[in-house]
């Protein structure tokens, strides 16, 4: 690399980021979108005090199974929770809120919430999660069988119905949770 005028010899120069470099960071960032990092997007305040224990009111797991796939197609917008977009723990604050109840606007608030449920009792309207980007829960789904759950995957594009027993779904399960 040339010096620039005027630098002395031996002194690091400043680097440019050649396109490919600059397209890998991008797919870095976009494939965390869906993280739990604690940040909550306008509009949802965060409340004060403890995280909710309660969703504050008993929603049907196939109530929310068909307003979830109703929103099938829709693209995914990383911290979006409204109709123009949805990311994964966006989806589900949404869902539930269209049916009077309350939960946290991340996957790490949502994965507190409830009881475990274990794999094989998964029914529709559980919240199933998997490790995608760290360990632990950091992306949300809601189950609509035992198999099958809608989400909102940055990957995709858009929300949309996965099986929990794809390859890649089920190495990553980490948990279901009923809230009830």
């Amino acid at each position: 690399m040339p010096r620039r005028r005027g630098a002395r010899a031996g002194t690091p120069q400043p680097r440019s980021l050649a396109l490919p470099g600059v397209i890998a960071l991008i797919g870095v960032l976009s494939s965390a979108a869906c993280a739990s990092t604690g940040a909550v997007p306008a509009p949802f305040p965060r409340p004060g005090g403890a995280p909710a224990q309660s969703i504050g009111a008993p929603v049907h797991g196939t109530a929310l199974v068909r307003t979830a796939m109703s929103f099938q197609g829709v693209p995914y917008r990383n911290g979006g929770g409204d109709p123009s977009g949805f990311d994964c723990s966006g989806l589900v604050a949404y869902v539930f809120a269209r049916h009077g109840a309350v939960v946290p606007r991340t996957v790490s608030g949502q994965f507190s919430l409830g009881r475990g449920v274990r794999r094989g009792s998964i029914a529709p309207g559980d919240l199933v999660f998997f490790s995608t980007v760290a360990p632990g829960a950091s992306h949300v789904g809601i189950a609509i069988s035992g198999d099958q759950f809608v989400h909102a995957p940055a990957t995709t594009g858009v929300v949309r119905v996965e099986r929990l027993t794809s390859r890649y779904w089920s190495r990553r399960f980490v948990g279901a949770r009923r809230l009830d």
